[in-house]
């Protein structure tokens, strides 16, 4: 998915991502309709990606609360002395998403500085947590390489334990996806065709084999499986705990909170600059207001400020339910997968596509036919409940989120999307625009004058 993705890149480097490509690829009485739909998945998919990271950033600062709390005994055994509620977690995400914003406020240049900075952070606490994992880990909280690559255990409810294995395919997905993020800055770098479409295969390339290797530590230092389910709820900081001790914990788990931080700063830049596209190409309501850029910065913070706001705002329902809010996690995958899914599929049909530096040449056919086929397998996987028997707090809903804009869009669309929305702008679309509107500005001044 990652390289077919980026092939696109490289062929298309807009602030619009692969919803762009449509209007390249197919017949353009079909352009509008399906770049709508496409549209629509891509900006779900990006606020749900968004808004599930801040809440998983606010559950780990106050994690990393509890672990410095103490720790009390009960009847139940040794709990900490501060829990967080869902109040507090959905307070804390917020003011984390305010901050965010703020951030995003800034210029590019500041941008890329936070950027390459993290790069190193995240490669040093990796290194030096995996390190410390495996020389400090108690000697009873060790797993040998049979246990490792061996156990299989499945507490879900769902046989056989194959198919229960592959539900743990979704929080790799909800991890590595947003492939084209670097695409929505495109328009504000240097060499796009170039420089976006390697980003975004050496940032995939990186965060799967790091996040294997790593993963692969926490299996040896783990534990009992039953001992990281408590009230805690947040499994790897347990570890960090166990195998560290409070101070080992808290730090770790603090890093753990900064690393997905500075995910939520890139990941809301292109959420930003998706809805300014969109706006641009008149597929959201109030398109004027959306696509003002502050002269000072560079910025469309009414785009920027929007997506946080709507972050913030579908994480208001985890006050209601968490089985609701984790619909929110499942969704991400699903609805950005497919976003990029039809415009492979639609590259796979098209005669008239011209690849970017950046293409596979003969592979190319067989790995964009590959993404579809796993995207379409996987998106099975992701819409069903992973407990079984299923209750109102084991369902996923998922699918409620998906089928609810997709519902909207659909209306939408109907209800007048389909008489002003002519899908992607070009850019001689663009100059025209940009020329009439000087134009009459200039006519204007004249009638004034005068």
């Amino acid at each position: 998915m990652t390289a077919s993705v980026a092939e696109l890149v490289s062929a298309y480097p807009t602030s619009g991502g692969l919803y762009y490509t449509i209007s390249r690829l197919i017949s353009p009485k079909w352009v509008p309709s399906v770049s709508w739909v496409v549209g629509w998945l891509n900006l779900l998919g990006q606020v749900a990606g968004v808004a599930s990271s801040e809440y998983g950033s606010a559950q780990l600062l106050l994690a990393a609360v509890s672990l410095g709390s103490g720790q009390i005994q009960t009847a139940d055994g040794a709990s900490f002395n501060y829990v967080a509620t869902t109040g507090q977690i959905i307070g804390v995400m917020a003011g984390l998403t305010v901050i965010c914003g703020l951030i995003n406020s800034l210029s590019t240049y500041w941008m890329e500085k936070v950027t390459k900075t993290y790069v190193i952070f995240h490669v040093l606490v990796l290194v030096t947590c995996a390190i410390a994992l495996l020389a400090k880990t108690p000697k009873e909280n060790r797993h040998d390489a049979g246990y490792a690559f061996g156990d299989v255990n499945s507490t879900s409810g769902w046989t056989p334990v194959g198919w229960a294995w592959l539900f743990g395919f979704l929080s790799v997905s909800w991890t590595m996806t947003d492939y084209d993020a670097t695409a929505h800055i495109a328009e504000e770098i240097s060499e796009p065709e170039k420089k976006a479409p390697w980003a975004i295969f050496l940032a995939m390339l990186f965060t799967y084999v790091t996040g294997f290797l790593f993963n692969i530590v926490l299996v040896f230092v783990m534990g009992d499986p039953a001992d990281l389910d408590n009230a805690l709820e947040q499994p790897v900081a347990q570890i960090y705990f166990n195998s560290l001790g409070p101070a080992g914990g808290v730090v770790y788990t603090v890093c753990a909170f900064i690393i997905l931080q500075f995910v939520c700063f890139t990941a809301t830049q292109a959420l930003g600059r998706t809805v300014f596209a969109f706006s641009r190409d008149r597929l959201l309501p109030f398109p004027n207001v959306w696509t003002r850029v502050n002269k000072f910065t560079g910025i469309p913070l009414y785009a920027v400020w929007l997506s946080v706001l709507c972050c913030i705002l579908i994480n208001l329902i985890g006050l209601g339910s968490y089985a609701a809010i984790s619909g929110v996690f499942n969704v991400t995958a699903i609805a950005l997968d497919w976003s990029y899914c039809i415009p492979i599929f639609c590259k796979i049909l098209s005669k008239s596509f011209t690849p970017g530096p950046f293409n596979m040449g003969k592979w190319g056919l067989f790995v964009n036919a590959w993404a579809c086929i796993w995207t379409f397998f996987v998106t099975i996987i992701f819409i069903l409940p992973t407990e079984r028997p299923v209750s109102g707090d084991t369902m996923n809903y998922a699918i409620a989120f998906l089928a609810l804009i997709l519902i909207f869009a659909l209306i939408y669309w109907w209800a007048g999307g389909r008489k002003f929305y002519k899908g992607p702008l070009v850019e001689a679309q663009l100059l025209e625009e940009e020329a009439a509107e000087e134009s009459d500005s200039s006519a204007r001044e004249k009638q004034s004058t005068t």
